[in-house]
């Protein structure tokens, strides 16, 4: 049997949690939803929305990850930063509300197997929004708070 390599993307693993086309396809269904309202309530918990990337299950390999994502919205929603396609923040924003809902594809009170499908969500996030991402950061590191 060969040895999992856990730097692999959930979609690309033998065991499977969700396929990368479920993961794009949730992302896509939840940023087509999002309202003003989902934005204000994704800030207000941006808390409790940590504390699940730094539990140590699969959320953890994107702590990092989570601090660029709620900064980006952070900025968008100050307007100090709106060089960025709505899309995007809505994609951004169904993503970390459906790692903040228990009850999703995969039950997050599944010790560990919960966030299989969280962090599945979360890396089809990042690779659709990618490119704004990458524009975000070259303008928060020439403009710092």
């Amino acid at each position: 049997m060969r040895e999992r390599d856990c730097r692999r993307p959930m979609w690309r693993r033998r065991d499977k949690g969700i396929s990368k086309e479920q993961a794009t396809a949730i992302v896509t269904k939840e940023a087509e939803r999002v309202t003003d309202q989902d934005i204000t309530k994704v800030l207000a918990k941006s808390e409790e929305i940590r504390r699940r990337f730094e539990t140590g299950g699969p959320l953890g390999k994107f702590v990092d990850d989570f601090k660029l994502l709620i900064a980006v919205v952070k900025d968008y929603r100050r307007g100090k930063y709106r060089k960025i396609p709505f899309w995007t923040i809505a994609a951004i924003v169904g993503a970390l509300l459906y790692v903040l809902n228990p009850l999703d594809l995969i039950p997050d009170f599944l010790p560990l197997v919960g966030q299989i499908d969280d962090a599945a969500v979360v890396a089809a996030c990042l690779l659709m929004v990618r490119q704004d991402l990458h524009k975000y950061k070259k303008w928060k590191i020439a403009n710092p708070d």
